[in-house]
């Protein structure tokens, strides 16, 4: 491209599908923090048997937006969470939200995503309970031009807290008769 001396060379255009692209494989969305009761004693333990209630913590984005700017072209990519997927020994989930945390005025409410371990962690590493929590993430993009579209892959966020899971045990005995 040829340009006069005393002329500016124009701007060089960005493809607004690839900036935003760029932006989404540089994406660094953060792992999810999860919390949970019932928590019992000094280790904090669930129980087993016991449906424990699992949600998302306010750390946790449910939303993220990164903007660029390339030349005279702007991007914005929003990243919106889909889903919450757990997975731990011993257990079975019923997860089909992000959760609601437990307090005793929504207790009665109930939540939309529970745990019930079926043993106890004693037998696990360290006494404790593995629970893998993963957030999907899917992202679409808007720009300056007018040109708008969905990104993929599906992006998945993953940590892994440790939860100890204890048991509950009673004595049953016979009444004896009393004189």
């Amino acid at each position: 491209m040829w340009v006069a001396t005393d002329d500016s060379p124009p701007a060089p255009h960005i493809d607004p599908a690839t900036l935003a692209t760029t932006v989404w494989e540089g994406a660094s969305i953060p792992a999810p923090t999860i919390d949970y009761n019932p928590k019992v004693g000094s280790r904090q333990a669930t129980v087993v048997g016991f449906a424990t209630w699992i949600w998302t913590t306010n750390n946790t984005p449910s939303r993220v937006q990164i903007q660029a700017t390339a030349g005279s072209t702007s991007v914005t990519v929003t990243a919106a969470s889909t889903r919450l997927d757990l997975s731990a020994p011993d257990s079975e989930v019923d997860c089909t939200g992000f959760g609601i945390p437990w307090t005793q005025s929504n207790d009665h409410l109930g939540t939309n995503c529970m745990i019930m371990f079926t043993r106890s962690s004693a037998h696990l590493q360290d006494s404790v309970t593995p629970l893998d929590a993963s957030i999907s993430y899917t992202a679409s993009w808007t720009s300056t031009t007018g040109q708008a579209g969905t990104l993929n892959p599906l992006t998945t966020t993953t940590t892994t807290t440790t939860i100890p899971v204890a048991e509950i045990q009673t004595l049953n005995t016979r009444p004896t008769k009393q004189p």
